[in-house]
């Protein structure tokens, strides 16, 4: 397995743990920033980890910026990513098991170390369960294909 990992300044503080955590599984980790605490903004960072995932140079991404919530907007911009920030394990492992998840992002300033490893290896364990949730996927992914029409004013 491939998965290409970045964070923000905010969420370098739980990189090292992360980045142990994988090579301790034997994961083959794409390092993509930031390298240290200076402020970076996470929408570059995510559009990193994102085209990796999105073109297949990685199997999965994960994101760490203060609460997650910044890196999964920014991420699920990318065509054909389906991130979700989580704060426990449960999450986790619903998001890859019915929703397919790609991605996951967390929040430094939301949960701690432990917390950390153990949505991680929720996420890497679950596999997507397919059957009713494809075509649950399959909508959801098509909902950025939808126009809506202009609103119409009331003059």
């Amino acid at each position: 397995m491939r998965v290409a990992f970045g964070c923000d300044h905010a969420g370098f503080e739980l990189k090292p743990v992360v980045l142990n955590y994988l090579r301790k599984l034997k994961i083959e980790v794409i390092d993509m920033g930031t390298h240290d605490r200076e402020s970076v903004d996470y929408p570059d960072i995510a559009a990193l980890v994102s085209a990796a995932v999105a073109t297949q140079e990685a199997d999965l991404g994960i994101l760490i910026c203060g609460t997650g919530l910044g890196m999964a907007i920014s991420a699920n911009k990318v065509p054909g990513i389906r991130a979700v920030t989580v704060s426990e394990p449960y999450s986790a492992a619903m998001a890859r098991a019915h929703n397919d998840a790609n991605v996951i992002t967390m929040g430094s300033r939301v949960i701690g170390s432990e917390l950390a490893i153990m949505n991680l290896k929720a996420f890497l364990d679950t596999r997507f369960e397919g059957g009713r949730h494809c075509r649950r996927v399959d909508k959801m992914m098509r909902l950025s294909e939808v126009s809506f029409p202009e609103a119409q004013s009331s003059d």
